[in-house]
């Protein structure tokens, strides 16, 4: 029976700093493997990447904080009709930096647009060196042009609040993303675990200043037909401290299909999933049946 409680193990570390990493040097092809090797096995790694400075890691914190500070009623004008977009919870996600500051604080905050702007181009580096790598790793450079520029970005922030308790409470509870790949990256809290294939969690410990969680997300677990897996994972809190986490996700522009290539379906690998329109599965994925599914990609687009 798998535990409910996370083991010692560690996720892969993949080093993305070196100046060498450049695309066909030998570093690169060291680190693709490597890539593939832990998105097979874990659908997750923990990815060094210096290209972030950590005097804007801690400013990005710091106008998260700030950002959580704001009055419920403030927060709650950041709304939206589309899925996963705008106030839901402890959570706020936003397209657009200047729209969302001018919202929240009509007397201008050039600061926190800054700031999230920066953070976000910054990560979007490291999104876009994963997934050239996974095209290449799968033998799909054909499909390269498509795949990179089909996709959008959302930085969502997130405040998990203290428990005051030494048992473990449930802060976010466990979920496999919808997009192509999630960066998230953290205060120093932790409290995000990740479950393996044999259904344990494992603890994910970001080892320097430098790191960040790279997690697999539903859309490329169903283009790759199963090959990646898509990344269950949930956060527990305990003690007196707030969480505080900022997440890039890089996911399919409105309308776009997801449709595994033929290159990867045969015989030993039938086709998992129907192809289906992204920003309909999200429209799935929000009724009482996607949320409650175990799998809401499976039952909305299982073959």
């Amino acid at each position: 029976m798998a535990s409910e409680t996370a083991t010692p193990l560690r996720l892969p570390v993949i080093d993305f700093s070196k100046k060498e990493l450049i695309p066909d040097s030998k570093e690169w092809e060291s680190v693709k493997s490597q890539v593939c090797i832990a998105l097979k096995e874990y659908g997750c790694f923990e990815a060094l990447f210096n290209k972030v400075p950590a005097a804007l890691r801690k400013d990005t914190v710091a106008v998260i904080e700030e950002l959580f500070e704001l009055p419920m009623e403030t927060k709650w004008r950041n709304t939206s009709e589309k899925p996963m977009h705008g106030y839901v919870g402890l959570t706020l996600i936003s397209q657009s930096m200047d729209n969302l500051t001018n919202v929240l604080w009509p007397q201008g905050n050039p600061a926190f647009s800054k700031t999230i702007q920066s953070f976000s181009e910054q990560v979007s580096e490291l999104d876009q060196i994963v997934r050239r790598m996974i095209v290449e790793s799968l033998g799909l450079e054909k499909y390269m042009d498509e795949h990179m520029n089909s996709a959008t970005y959302l930085l969502r922030v997130m405040k998990y609040s203290s428990p005051q308790t030494t048992e473990e409470k449930v802060g976010l509870h466990p979920h496999t993303d919808k997009n192509f790949i999630t960066i998230l990256c953290q205060n120093q809290v932790d409290g995000l675990q990740v479950k393996t294939k044999d259904g344990e969690w494992i603890d994910v410990k970001l080892s320097t200043d430098d790191s960040f969680a790279v997690m697999v997300g539903d859309s490329i677990f169903a283009w790759t037909n199963g090959l990646l897996r898509s990344a269950c994972h949930r956060v527990m809190m305990l003690g007196d401290k707030a969480r505080y986490s900022a997440g890039l996700f890089s996911g399919p522009k409105s309308g776009y299909v997801i449709k595994a290539p033929d290159e990867l379906i045969d015989e030993e690998h039938p086709l998992l999933f129907k192809p289906f329109v992204h920003s309909e599965f999200l429209k799935f994925y929000n009724t009482e049946a996607g949320l409650r599914a175990e799998s809401a990609l499976k039952i909305y687009c299982g073959v």
